[in-house]
């Protein structure tokens, strides 16, 4: 029995978990109470837990994750300014008069959105008020119409942006640099989230393809599940239509233009989408365009300015120019800062920014509590030789490294069932990822693969996070079961989507060659 310490660990972790306990304190639990049963029976060294202290000190100093705050108080700011609802709207009334065009309209919303906000909740939340009202009346099948809904809002864990590929490219990036340890390197490479975020860019856009794909597909073969939609107020003209779409695809050339760039790093391109957000959404609820335009213009200018002439008025050399420059730099930060000032305030008054901020922080708390318990567990769990055990069984695999990712991507989809992304990337990641990469996968390619695979998991019933915030939003008509029904076949092409990944690495490995 005691040899089978660090199984049993992870069995009552699952348990746990599905018991009702909240995440964190059931993942912390359940490893300090691991940790002195291994003491006491003389299975681990309860001096390992010295290490913790370090642990924590390094999630909670990682300049990656500072990035996570960021990109989801964007997506928060997006979804409340009814951004959303202007795409949905605009897109429906493009697209309504073609057979399944209000479920082309739901996948490239849910493909925008993903690539401006990042945020499940807040994508199929919106759709699922907004969108799936409309589907209903016309005519679609409820299942179908749900189906959509659910896996056009999950574009957003793998489109970049997302807080899910931040974490997993910091546990990757730790998972390439053991691996290269064990191989005898000393010099070793990391991956940036940048070449995560530039591999998984294209492999996202697949999937909306796939998704468009069997839309029309399934148009042509059961027209009655998706008729065209009446569209009383006509065909949207061609200002409108860029009215709708310019705002979230100017902010995502300039956060993904500026990480894949190099201009920015990912916290700082993250400080500016959320900077943008607060700009597009005063502007959205009523601060002067003319105020806005020049405020971003300012900060623009300023960038610029800055990267190609900084003044440093510290060096003993400075002189009148410096100081001329500085004064222009300063009169910049002034307008600009004006326009964020007068966004905040009109965001304040409308009763936005409490919430926001609010929303923001609980999210974020969720995350690193989990990130920093979930250190607690992995601790715990090599100190009883779980590390090992995995390593055994991945290398015991017929097939050798193709059997052994085809095992792991087969256990992270199962675990998909119970846990959320977050448990799976930072508790079972961190023990698969480096035996894997030292069997020879490419860890892009594998980010990306294991990616598509978590992003399953807000599809997979029972505690698939797409089926509780459809259901809390859907129309009262709308069951449960064909929630689950509808979700059924786009996890078959989810799987699909890593076949296709699987086949043709270069869909993951092409843009992050070619940009890094």
């Amino acid at each position: 029995m005691l040899e089978y310490l660090d199984l049993i660990m992870f069995a009552a972790l699952m348990g746990a978990i599905l018991l009702g306990f909240p995440v964190s304190f059931a993942i912390s639990g359940v490893a300090i109470a691991f940790a002195y049963l291994g003491w006491a029976t003389g299975v681990m060294n309860i001096g390992l837990l010295g290490a913790l202290g370090q642990r924590v000190f390094g999630v909670i100093t990682n300049d990656v994750l500072i990035a996570i705050p960021l990109f989801v108080i964007m997506g928060v700011v997006l979804e409340r300014s009814k951004i959303a609802e202007d795409l949905l709207e605009t897109m429906g009334r493009l697209f309504g008069q073609l057979r399944g065009g209000l479920g082309i309209s739901v996948i490239l919303v849910g493909a925008l959105l993903a690539a401006s906000t990042g945020i499940v909740g807040a994508t199929v939340i919106a759709m699922g008020l907004i969108a799936l009202p409309t589907m209903l009346r016309t005519g679609y099948d409820p299942r179908l119409a749900s189906g959509l809904v659910c896996t056009a809002g999950t574009l957003g864990q793998i489109i970049p942006p997302s807080t899910l590929l931040i974490i997993l490219s910091d546990v990757m990036s730790s998972a390439y640099q053991q691996a290269q340890y064990e191989q005898g390197k000393f010099t070793v490479e990391t991956i940036s989230v940048g070449q995560i975020f530039a591999g998984a860019l294209v492999p996202g856009l697949t999937l909306v393809a796939i998704y468009i794909l069997y839309v029309l597909a399934r148009g042509m073969i059961r027209p009655g599940d998706m008729p065209p939609a009446p569209t009383p107020e006509g065909r949207p003209d061609l200002a409108t239509v860029a009215g709708a779409v310019a705002p979230p695809v100017m902010l995502i050339i300039a956060v993904l233009g500026a990480i894949l760039g190099g201009i920015a790093t990912p916290t700082e391109a993250a400080a500016v989408g959320a900077i943008g957000a607060v700009l597009m959404a005063g502007a959205r609820q009523g601060v002067s365009k003319r105020l806005i335009l020049i405020g971003v213009a300012a900060l623009l200018v300023l960038a610029v300015a800055a990267g190609v002439a900084p003044v440093r008025l510290q060096r003993s050399d400075a002189g009148l120019g410096s100081y001329v420059m500085a004064a222009i730099y300063a009169l910049l930060v002034l307008v600009g800062m004006a326009a964020v000032l007068a966004s905040l305030r009109r965001l304040h008054t409308r009763d936005m920014l409490a919430g926001t901020v609010t929303t923001t922080m609980t999210v974020t708390a969720m995350i690193f509590a989990t990130i920093l318990m979930a250190s607690v567990f992995s601790l715990v769990f090599v100190g009883l030789g779980g590390d090992a055990r995995v390593q055994g069984i991945l290398e015991a695999m017929p097939g050798g490294a193709t059997g052994a990712l085809i095992f792991a991507m087969a256990l992270i989809f199962v675990l998909g069932f119970f846990l959320d992304f977050v448990e799976i990337t930072v508790i079972v990641l961190p023990l698969v990822a480096p035996v894997l990469i030292l069997m020879g996968h490419d860890p892009v390619w594998l980010a990306i693969l294991i990616a598509i695979n978590l992003q399953t998991s807000f599809l997979t019933p029972p505690f698939g996070f797409s089926l509780f915030y459809l259901r809390g939003a859907a129309p009262p008509e709308i069951t449960t079961g064909q929630i689950y029904a509808g979700v059924a076949p786009f996890i078959l092409l989810q799987i699909a989507g890593i076949g296709v990944i699987w086949a043709v690495p270069a869909l993951a490995t092409w843009l992050p060659g070619l940009v890094f």
